[in-house]
């Protein structure tokens, strides 16, 4: 038997599609009651004074917290703060303070939505505003130092950069920007808080069980035990739910003052500001290379936007460190303070933009150089990482751009801008590399034998849509012996095993070696009681004489000789056999870097009299260790692509300075890629075995799919078109100026 790795369909498609799968707002609940957020209209100053009375004599209306009467909570509802990723500053009424547009500053609670959102219409709020930052070319004037970027340091130098200037035959130095963008998932952020005694449950959307419960005991002054929190289904996340925003307290802090459980929504227009995004980045970037193509130097700046609560960094340089053999090189990051909430996580943070900007420099230097977009990455193809001087636990990027350019039939492009056509579409083809790190954590698991042999196995993990249960159940399956139909995977619930954030792309990398090693640690006791049984055909066997297939135990040398697992849990008191284990990264990564990597072909067609750009075909190639299951995967892969696209040409959060609220907050006017946007998109999985990175050799997917994509899309319309468009989104306007 060996499931792992087939194209298994979803062992939760079913719930799903007919409505059964229970998402964090459907928790059908006694006395539920709906509280709805009041959000400030400035974007920085201080509340002069609320009028709520209007408000709380309204039909059905519970109360109505504010600064003004909401409870005082440790640290003034800062103790769980500076503990990413969950733990962030929130917004918690606890004093009359606003630091962006669209900032808690009330919460009504009603016997229904209607009557939460008719009254939170009639709340008054006066403001004494402040002048506030809200142009980043303005923030950016005074740039502020982080302290880090992720792990790492937030500056780094290598070899001399002058000299490597001054060595090189030629060089490009310019600048790209990408602004502002917003999550979007189809399930908005949800919270149901429950009171009982002194005991808060919590159904909530977010990639973070475990950490969700430590941030909002923290967070109130209590004991995390005292806390749980479900999720068994997330309806998109993409790093906005891998955080503990405010409502989720806030809805806490409402049922405790109402004694009954409250739901709390977010509506459209408040995912843009309460629970972050991507923010703004200016990159420039300076490739000097020799005659031959090698580079001799890099210089990458970034910029980023972040607020004036938190400091935020998209770490966009990080990916300029290990991509190429450089010998002299130089990054920096610095952060621009803006009135907005904080940034956080949005898929690939600092990879997706940095890779812009690194992909799209080397397209303009293979242009300077006459050379080929791929000759000369290749030229530039670092043996090992640059930046740690360790190995890679393995590198398939020769291998992608290899099958990657046969596929897209790269050999047939006339490298000559504006030199092909297809009737009056101008045809552009570009490439970029794509590469996200290899990332695991320490993960729980157990599994459970039950009386008719089948198995139980779970783990505090979180399911996004990524195919968590399905993959899950996979590998547990074949470490028990057992057919998927008889195993089932349980997941979401701090009740469980602990598991990391669902973010960084490592559930699988982590969960999945912790569930085989439940699996197996189960089976083995399975077996011991089965050799230590006179009643059992296999009574006195030699440990490695015993297999399990199927639902069997039998032994090799005698296959006659077996029974079902449920015969031997018959025998043990009908007592399901159970066990436990954790998987730990071990010191792999003192001795190894580890990374996905990836080639990514666009080809856009862009009309020659308006301007329009279409993508018909995107071919991308990918090596990213063992999938685990190649339909999931498959899903991940294009989800990211597609994701690409929309930051390549559609996303972007539009602001009106004066008051710096966003004016697109809704999915009419912040564009985002629907079915006919989208054309044929070739992904390929090259093969790759790598056992450094954990047992399973499996790599995270989820985050490698965007990278590379919106430096392809914008090399093919240079190439196309002639005009180098630096800032994204690409838009007509852009390319026909």
């Amino acid at each position: 038997m060996n499931v792992t790795g087939q194209a298994l369909s979803r062992v939760d498609g079913i719930r799903k599609v007919t409505g059964s799968a229970t998402f964090a707002a459907e928790h059908k609940l006694p006395r539920l009651a709906h509280a709805v957020m009041v959000t400030s209209t400035i974007p920085g100053g201080r509340i002069s004074a609320i009028d709520s009375a209007a408000a709380e004599n309204m039909p059905g209306v519970l109360a109505v917290l504010s600064h003004r009467n909401a409870p005082r909570l440790p640290a003034g509802g800062k103790a769980a703060a500076g503990r990413p990723p969950a733990g962030r500053v929130l917004n918690l009424l606890q004093d009359d303070k606003v630091y962006y547009n669209r900032q808690p500053v009330a919460l009504v609670v009603a016997d229904t939505l209607e009557h939460a959102a008719a009254a939170a219409r009639q709340v008054r709020v006066s403001y004494q505003a402040e002048p506030a930052v809200t142009d980043f070319e303005q923030a950016k004037q005074h740039p502020v130092i982080p302290e880090k970027a992720k792990n790492a340091p937030a500056d780094t130098s290598r070899g001399n950069l002058e000299e490597g200037i001054a060595a090189a035959a030629t060089q490009i130095d310019v600048s790209y920007r990408t602004p502002m963008e917003h999550h979007n998932p189809m399930e908005p952020h949800a919270t149901i808080a429950v009171w009982e005694r002194d005991r808060l449950t919590l159904y909530d959307s977010t990639q973070y069980v475990s950490g969700d419960r430590d941030t909002v005991a923290r967070t109130l002054g209590m004991a995390p035990d005292k806390v749980r929190v479900i999720c068994p289904y997330v309806g998109g996340g993409f790093g906005c739910k891998g955080s503990t925003w405010s409502h989720v307290v806030l809805a806490a802090m409402a049922a405790r003052r109402v004694g009954r459980p409250v739901k709390l929504a977010l509506e459209r227009p408040q995912m843009f500001g309460p629970v972050g995004g991507r923010p703004n980045t200016e990159q420039r970037m300076l490739l000097a290379a020799a005659k031959d193509g090698a580079l001799t130097a890099m210089r990458h700046n970034v910029v980023a936007s972040t607020s004036f609560q938190e400091d935020w960094l998209e770490s966009s340089a990080m990916i300029s460190r290990m991509m190429y053999a450089v010998p002299n090189q130089q990054t920096t990051h610095r952060l621009a303070r803006l009135n907005i909430g904080t940034p956080t996580f949005m898929r690939a943070p600092g990879e997706a933009t940095g890779s812009f900007a690194l992909e799209c420099a080397m397209d303009e230097l293979a242009y300077e150089l006459k050379v080929d977009p791929i000759q000369l990455r290749l030229r530039n193809y670092a043996a090992r990482d640059p930046e740690k001087n360790k190995p890679w636990s393995s590198n398939a990027l020769g291998e992608c751009y290899r099958v990657g350019a046969e596929r897209f039939g790269w050999a047939k492009r006339d490298p000559r801008p504006l030199a092909m056509r297809e009737g009056n579409a101008l045809v552009g083809m570009g490439v970029a590399s794509a590469t996200y790190p290899a990332n695991r954590s320490a993960a729980r698991a157990s599994a459970r034998i039950l009386a008719d042999g089948s198995a139980v196995v779970r783990s505090g993990t979180q399911e996004l849509g990524t195919g968590t249960y399905t993959v899950m159940t996979q590998v547990a399956a074949d470490a028990l012996g057992l057919p998927v139909s008889k195993v089932r995977f349980e997941l979401g619930d701090t009740m469980l095993p602990q598991a990391p954030v669902s973010g960084g792309s490592q559930t699988v990398a982590s969960v999945a070696p912790a569930v085989q090693a439940a699996a197996e640690a189960v089976g083995e006791k399975l077996i011991a009681l089965a050799i230590a049984d006179r009643r059992s055909p296999l009574a006195g066997a030699a440990r490695d004489d015993v297999s399990m297939e199927d639902g069997w135990l039998f032994l090799h040398s005698a296959p006659e000789r077996r029974e079902p697992y449920a015969a031997v849990v018959a025998r043990n008191g009908g007592r399901a056999v159970e066990a436990s284990a954790e998987a730990s990264p071990g010191d792999e990564k003192e001795e190894y870097s580890m990374h996905s990597f990836g080639a990514v072909f666009a080809e856009v067609h862009v009309d020659a009299e308006l301007g329009e750009i279409r993508v018909p075909r995107i071919v991308a190639a990918y090596g990213v260790g063992r999938l685990l299951n190649e339909k999931t995967g498959h899903s991940q892969l294009m989800g990211g692509v597609v994701w690409g696209v929309g930051m390549a040409l559609m996303e972007q959060t539009e602001y009106d300075l004066r008051y710096g609220r966003a004016v697109n907050a809704n999915l009419a006017e912040y564009h985002v890629p629907v079915n006919a946007d989208i054309g044929a998109i070739d992904i390929v999985v090259v093969p790759e075995k790598d056992m450094h990175v954990n047992p399973l050799g499996a790599k995270g997917i989820g985050e490698i799919g965007i990278t590379g994509v919106a430096a392809a899309i914008a090399n093919a319309v240079y190439h196309a078109t002639g005009k180098r468009v630096r800032d994204l989104p690409i838009t007509l306007d852009k390319v026909l100026v």
